[in-house]
């Protein structure tokens, strides 16, 4: 799990799944600035791992996290970057400020 959190391109897709709920291919690409290819890439490691599922809808694949334990993984993440940028222990960085 470390190790996926540890590319860039993947953790902007799992925070913005994380704010989002839940997104296609094309509006992950387009909230991460990221091209659509590499979007599905990531997608394909993160949902092989078991950390996102997709759900089919046409022609259509809509991903979300895959459960609790992932949501809850980013926000203790994303807390811990917030503390440590700003001192302060009850600081919460949104999504878009921990993928700075």
């Amino acid at each position: 799990m470390f190790k996926l959190l540890g590319d860039l391109t993947r953790s902007r897709l799992l925070f913005a799944l994380l704010e989002a709920g839940e997104l296609c291919v094309c509006d992950l690409a387009a909230a991460t600035g990221t091209q659509e290819a590499t979007v599905s890439q990531s997608l394909r490691m993160l949902r092989a791992s078991g950390v996102v599922t997709g759900r089919r809808q046409g022609r259509l694949v809509f991903y979300r996290l895959a459960d609790a334990h992932v949501r809850m993984l980013l926000d203790l993440t994303r807390e811990h970057i917030a503390h440590d940028a700003t001192g302060v222990t009850d600081g919460v960085a949104t999504a878009t400020e921990v993928i700075r």
